[in-house]
């Protein structure tokens, strides 16, 4: 006679394992549908990153004399540039070096300010300069300068800049700026194109 088949006890899922498998199913769908609103509003509002750049320089005075001391008066205009159509830019923490041969003229500085959607704001910055002993290897420079009426400066420096995008928020880049300004002796005002570039 056949022995009848024994059955072992079912194993039954722990609800709370089926609870944490639905709550992990939701989050996982409105992650989703979050990463989507925020895509479509990135292409809706399709942001850019704020800029500086030098709107114009002159070189202003330039005085060498046979102490090789040099001093020179340069006016720098820094624009700040937001060409997103809806949103207002901040800027802080921003300093420039002007600098000749690897020496520092002048520092240019600007408390915290904020440029309006679709706008720009011109800075003018005028740097003198205290008398600058060079060495023999600059004087001769600055002496081919002047015969050929050009005078080479470097301005580097850096800036922060904030502004909101949609649902993303706020975003905050350094952006950095280091531009070479060949600079006419004969009071020119010059045009360069450099601007800034950004990095996270």
């Amino acid at each position: 006679m056949p022995k009848p088949k024994q059955f072992g006890p079912r194993n039954h899922t722990n609800p709370l394992i089926w609870c944490a498998a639905i709550i992990c199913a939701i989050i996982s769908v409105l992650v989703i549908i979050t990463g989507i609103f925020v895509f479509l509003g990135y292409l809706t509002i399709k942001p850019k990153v704020p800029k500086i750049s030098v709107g114009s320089a002159s070189l202003d005075t330039i005085y060498f004399d046979q102490t090789s001391l040099l001093t020179v008066q340069v006016t720098v205009v820094i624009r700040a540039e937001n060409d997103n159509a809806k949103a207002h830019a901040s800027f802080s923490h921003t300093r420039f070096a002007l600098n000749f041969r690897g020496q520092t003229i002048a520092y240019l500085v600007n408390d915290p300010f904020s440029v309006s959607a679709n706008s720009s704001v011109d800075f003018n910055y005028v740097s003198q300069s205290s008398p600058i002993p060079l060495n023999l290897e600059a004087s001769e420079a600055v002496n081919l300068s002047l015969r050929q009426g050009v005078m080479v400066f470097e301005l580097k420096g850096t800036t922060r800049t904030r502004w909101r995008v949609g649902l993303i928020g706020s975003v905050t880049f350094p952006l950095y700026l280091d531009c070479q300004l060949r600079l006419p002796v004969d009071r020119s005002t010059i045009y360069p194109r450099c601007s800034s570039r950004s990095e996270k």
